[in-house]
Order: structure tokens, then C-alpha cells, then sequence
């Protein structure tokens, strides 16, 4: 498929999200998946997105959409489905607005969290039934701590649920190393340890059983970790990816990138590495360590500039009123142009500024 085509502005599902990662694929760009909990993070992506002139992608934890509903929420499962869809309808209603295109995702569900899965694609389900449009563009399903065997079988049957729906699924092949919200495992000690660094045949199993089924991503771990750590403790092996490419693409063709493959861990990795990984067919980096601490960081150095205003309405010194200082609009957009900050790097590492698809 070439793309010849402007894209709609606004959330892609179907051909149109198809389209999007074809020419990431023929562009030889990837886009930044940024881990949102509010909508100060979704509109600061978006805001950052509109200024770079890259699409995007938007994605929430469980944890995230937990926290989307409010830690309050007194049931913990529900709240995981109530935030996960209104954080949805949130980008589904501003999106367009910033004239890019925006793929709306889930990340790591380990087998705890499948009914979560289950009932977010009832909700597309429904959204689809009314607006003809899925609520999310893909989902991903994270069993790579169980057999081969049972990660491919389950991953079968939701593709099978999200296919007719135009969804995507994103599974996980190798172990990322490194805890995101509850999901993931230690670092472990060996270079050449089969977990965090996937196994070609691993890939073509998983190819030939899911690619028949309908859409499928592959996050292929190279030494991948979470999270931010001191230099010399994450050994990325890029060349990995290519491995897989080569095999896929000698026992079922698609040319040399076959795959449309995710990096995880993006956040704090090595710039020479984020561009050899995409030059080997990775269309997507997970980025949420660094865009936290992006937030945080400017949050933090606008309370430590007016002290006064976060211990006292009226400035006990002067009885001045303090409302101007410490108004939450104040602190959360200086966490907002954190974020943007942060993004703006990130865009041009992966090659996608300037290459939206909207018009």
C-alpha cells in the first residue's frame, strides 16, 4: 500500500491508522507513544504534536486510566474502564482541533488485566455502533512472561474480537525489563538472556499463527528497560530487530520490513539506537519516564520561585493575596510546556517532524 493520501485530522482506526504506519514504514520515521493520566498530558502531547507537525500516539496504562477516573473511584476495576474511555472520548473530541492525526492505544495488560481488554472492545464495540469508529485504534496485550504457546493462543482470540472492528493489536514477544505500573520484571544480569532479547523463530511462530487474523505489531524486546538508569545498565542490541525482519521476510515475503515493530523503554535511550531501531521497521517509541519528568521538573522550580503562594492565601509579609500564584492553572501549564519541551526532542529523533499525515 502506498500512501497517496491526505489523512481526517483527528483519531485513525482501520485503513486510515493502516495508512499512518505504511508511511512511517516508507518514510523511514517513527511516531512517540506518550503515557497520558489527564487531560493536562493529553493536551500537552497533542500541543506538542500540533507545533511539530507530527502525528502521534496517545496511549494510557491501566494504572493511568485508573487514575483518568479518579483515585476516588471506590471500585478499581471500573475505574480502569471509565477513565480508559473517557480519556478516548476526551482525544476523540479535541483532536482534530490540533490538525494531526492521533492513534489512540492501551499499553502492557499482563492476564490479570484481560477482562480490563474484554471490556474496553465492548466499549468500541458500541462506539463503533454509533459513530462508525472504534474507540481506540489498537490495544496491546503483554503475556511474554507465560509460554509461547499460551501468549500466541490469547492473543488470537482478542484479534479475532478487534479485527472486524478495524483495531490493531500490539503484543509482546522477549521481556522488557524494568516495572510500569505493576507490569514488568527486573533487570537481569546476563547480556544474552533469552527474555530480554527475543528469538527470531519466537517471532515467525507468532507471525504465522496472528498475521492471518488481522493487524498485528510486534514489540520485540532488544534489551529494552523501563524507566531512566546509570549508562552501561541497558545493552540495546537493535540488530535483533533486523534479525526478525530478515526471517519473517524470507519465509512469508512483505518486503524488508514486513513487521511494523515497537520500541519499548524509549525514555533515556541512546540516540545512535533509536535510529538504527527505526531504521529497522520501529514505528513506535513508548515514552513515559522522561515525559513524567518533564512534567514534574517545572512544576517543582515554579513552587520553589514563589514559596509564599504554597503555604499561605495572603502573603503574610506584604498581605498581598497570593490566588495569581498559586491558581492550578499556574503550576499544571508550566508541567504542560515540560512535556511539550520533552516532545519536541522527541519528534526529531524519530524523524516525524514535519511529516504529518492530516490535511
Amino acid at each position: 500500500m502506498s500512501v497517496t493520501t491526505k489523512l481526517k485530522p483527528g483519531v485513525v482506526t482501520g485503513d486510515a491508522y493502516l495508512e499512518l504506519l505504511e508511511a512511517c514504514r516508507e518514510g523511514g520515521y517513527a511516531l512517540p507513544a506518550v503515557n497520558v493520566v489527564g487531560t493536562n498530558s493529553i493536551n500537552a502531547v497533542l500541543e506538542a504534536a500540533a507545533k511539530n507537525k507530527s502525528d502521534v500516539i496517545i496511549q494510557l496504562s491501566n494504572g493511568g486510566a485508573r487514575f483518568f477516573a479518579g483515585e476516588g473511584c471506590p471500585d478499581a476495576n471500573a475505574a480502569r474502564l471509565l477513565g480508559a474511555v473517557s480519556a478516548a472520548q476526551h482525544v476523540h473530541t479535541v483532536a482534530a482541533a490540533y490538525g494531526v492525526c492521533v492513534v489512540l492505544h492501551t499499553d502492557h495488560a499482563d492476564r490479570s488485566l484481560l477482562p480490563w481488554v474484554d471490556a474496553m472492545i465492548d466499549a468500541g464495540e458500541d462506539h463503533k455502533a454509533r459513530t462508525g469508529q472504534p474507540l481506540f485504534s489498537s490495544h496491546m496485550i503483554d503475556l511474554s512472561a507465560e509460554p509461547l504457546d499460551a501468549n500466541i493462543a490469547e492473543c488470537a482470540r482478542f484479534l479475532m474480537r478487534m479485527a472486524p472492528l478495524g483495531m490493531s493489536l500490539e503484543i509482546e514477544l522477549g521481556v522488557t525489563g524494568g516495572e510500569e505500573d505493576g507490569i514488568g520484571h527486573d533487570i537481569e544480569e546476563s547480556a544474552d538472556n533469552a527474555h530480554l532479547y527475543t528469538q527470531p523463530e519466537d517471532v515467525l511462530k507468532a507471525w504465522e499463527v496472528l498475521s492471518p487474523l488481522g493487524h498485528v505489531t510486534m514489540a520485540a524486546s532488544f534489551g529494552n528497560v523501563h524507566g531512566v538508569y546509570a549508562p552501561g545498565n541497558v545493552k540495546l542490541r537493535p540488530e535483533i530487530l533486523k534479525a526478525s525482519q530478515d526471517a519473517v521476510a524470507q519465509k512469508f515475503g512483505g518486503g524488508s520490513k514486513p513487521m511494523a515493530l515497537v520500541f519499548h523503554g524509549g525514555s533515556g535511550s541512546e540516540k545512535a539506537k533509536i535510529t538504527e531501531a527505526v531504521s529497522y521497521g520501529v514505528f513506535k517509541m513508548n515514552i513515559d519516564t522522561d515525559t513524567q519528568f518533564a512534567f514534574a521538573e517545572p512544576v517543582g522550580a515554579y513552587v520553589d520561585a514563589n514559596p509564599v503562594a504554597f503555604k499561605h492565601q495572603i502573603d503574610p509579609a506584604t498581605g498581598k493575596p497570593q490566588k495569581k500564584l498559586y491558581d492550578p492553572r499556574k503550576w499544571l501549564r508550566a508541567g504542560e510546556k515540560g512535556i511539550v519541551a520533552r516532545l519536541n526532542e522527541a519528534f526529531a529523533d524519530l524523524g516525524s517532524a514535519g511529516r504529518t499525515l492530516a490535511g
